[in-house]
């Protein structure tokens, strides 16, 4: 039962090992499967690095001074 077994088992690693070697063909990850990811990268030449502004930076926390209240319009609801 045991030599089943140990034969199996090698005989799974040599049709891996073909497998991986490209006995049948190539891989999947060894083409390019998704150019579109190419065509939509960001250009680094085309991004701009700029200084934050005072009105920006507004919602940025001081510790331990005062919490601003947050800028949020609200009404009531009609029904």
């Amino acid at each position: 039962m045991l030599r089943w077994l140990i034969a199996i088992l090698i005989l799974a690693n040599l049709l891996a090992f073909a497998a991986v070697s490209g006995l049948f063909g190539p891989t999947p990850a060894s083409g390019n499967r998704e150019t579109t990811h190419l065509s939509r990268q960001i250009h680094p030449e085309r991004l701009r690095v700029r200084a934050i502004l005072p009105s920006e930076s507004a919602d940025m926390p001081t510790v331990g001074g005062p919490v601003a209240q947050p800028a949020v319009q609200a009404s009531a609801l009609t029904q």
